[in-house]
């Protein structure tokens, strides 16, 4: 869009130099050339003055002796011509005579007429400047003084100018576009300013605002309505976050009650009651989880992270000891870095715990009876790359651009308990200490998970 502004006000004022400089240029050139016009005119008037008196063959001789002089002074032609074709007295080039300009203006002035300014020459116009007069004696026309000047000169005097006003217009040009952009900066600034901040937004950081104070007018308004919509936003996600925080706390101990009601009820009930009251059972458990995730989610946003040097080698076996019982009773084989070194991050070890518990709780859920989880872990130039990938049914790449979301799951996996907030809940968890997490598949069956955490300056524990 400053591309577009700047290319804009580029044209407009190339316009407004151009309207301005043609007048201009043609006033230069025609100024030069009237200047040599009318001194030509003079001398013309002269030589027809002088021819006028030459009535002795003694006049005639020293009016050719003129002639001689100014042509060779000015490296012009000057002829007296009378009016039956033959000239008196000649000086220069003949031929001149015979040209176009020059024959149309003596056959003017052997009508009576002075020759009028001829049209602007330019610089790539090769053509003299012919002046003719008539010479009259007793009001009849006797003769024709005319002159043919080159304007060699001239149209180089006239292509300096014309230089220089280019020139002088191409430097206004490259100062007017530096104004032009430094006025579509000020305008449009304001409009990046907003852009920025949207897509701060966008990512979640709703607490983000812009400066109303500069800028036009109505940038200003924007932006102030830009903040207002923010701070509203912010406001509903924050009334949205403490009522699921505060629903799924004030829900608990109600289906606490519930779920001992049933535990009780069950006791006094043979087997085939019991087997009956199990759906009921099983779901209240599992909404239990639900609020128990939600709660957890509720948390996870608004956590403040105590980032620590710590050992990523040594929380990744110590999560895998943990996970170990409830992979064996799938069973499914989980598999810790095979390099034991020491790799150090700065990080929040109690948000990369839980996070990490999230994945390894996602990847053994999904990996079949006898699958395998393998864990691994490399250190890069800025951060530690963390990969856990399952042998599971995988996604496709429709169902990998919603994983993460909340509440999300693939239609392929309904059957399998949880309520889609945990890979969720691990996002924000490592959003929150710095790190990130990204998805891909595997092939031809699984789901690779990858967690990056910001290295630790010197990069051992």
């Amino acid at each position: 869009m400053r591309r577009r502004l700047i290319a804009l006000l580029f044209l407009l004022l190339g316009c407004v130099l151009a309207t301005l400089s043609l007048p201009f240029a043609r006033s230069l050139a025609e100024g030069r050339q009237q200047a040599m016009y009318v001194d030509r005119l003079q001398d013309t008037n002269q030589f027809a003055a002088s021819a006028q008196q030459a009535t002795t063959s003694v006049d005639q001789e020293a009016l050719r002796g003129d002639l001689a002089r100014y042509a060779d002074l000015y490296g012009s032609t000057v002829a007296v011509v009378s009016p039956g074709g033959t000239t008196w007295a000649v000086a220069g080039r003949l031929e001149q005579l015979e040209q176009r300009p020059a024959a149309e203006r003596i056959r003017q002035a052997r009508a009576g007429h002075q020759s009028a300014a001829p049209q602007t020459i330019w610089p790539w116009s090769d053509r003299p400047i012919v002046v003719a007069v008539p010479v009259v004696r007793a009001d009849n026309v006797i003769a024709v003084a005319v002159t043919v000047s080159s304007t060699t000169r001239l149209r180089a005097s006239i292509g300096r100018d014309l230089g220089l006003l280019l020139a002088a217009d191409l430097a206004a040009l490259v100062l007017l576009v530096a104004l032009a952009a430094r006025l579509a900066t000020w305008v449009l600034r304001p409009v990046d300013v907003l852009d920025v901040a949207a897509r701060h937004i966008s990512t979640g950081a709703l607490a983000t605002r812009v400066d109303a104070t500069t800028g036009p007018v109505e940038l200003r308004r924007l932006a102030a309505t830009f903040n207002g919509m923010a701070q509203a936003v912010e406001l509903a996600m924050q009334r949205q976050e403490a009522f699921v925080a505060d629903a799924s706390h004030q829900l608990r101990n109600p289906l606490m009650a519930l779920v001992l009601r049933l535990e009780a009820l069950a006791m006094n009930l043979d087997d085939e009651q019991r087997q009956q009251l199990e759906p009921a059972r099983e779901e209240a458990t599992r909404l239990g989880v639900i609020l128990d995730e939600l709660l957890e989610l509720a948390t996870a946003l608004h956590i403040a992270a105590q980032p620590a040097v710590i050992d990523v080698a040594s929380l990744i076996r110590a999560r895998l000891d943990a996970w170990q019982p409830l992979a064996d009773r799938r069973p499914v084989r989980l598999h810790g870095p095979a390099d034991p070194t020491a790799v150090a991050a700065l990080a929040d070890p109690v948000l990369v715990s839980s996070a990490l518990d999230s994945i390894l709780d996602n990847a053994v859920k999904f990996s079949p009876a006898d699958g395998e989880v393998a864990v691994h872990l490399a250190a890069e130039a800025t951060t530690v790359r963390i990969d856990v990938i399952d042998d599971g049914p995988g996604l496709d790449e429709e169902d990998l651009a919603h994983i993460g979301d909340r509440f999300w799951r693939s239609t392929a996996n309904q059957n399998i308990p949880g309520c889609g907030l945990g890979l969720n809940i691990a996002r924000a968890l490592l959003d929150a200490t710095g790190g990130t997490l990204s998805f891909a598949t595997v092939d031809p069956h699984g789901l690779h998970v990858t967690l990056h955490l910001p290295r630790a300056a010197g990069g051992a524990a």
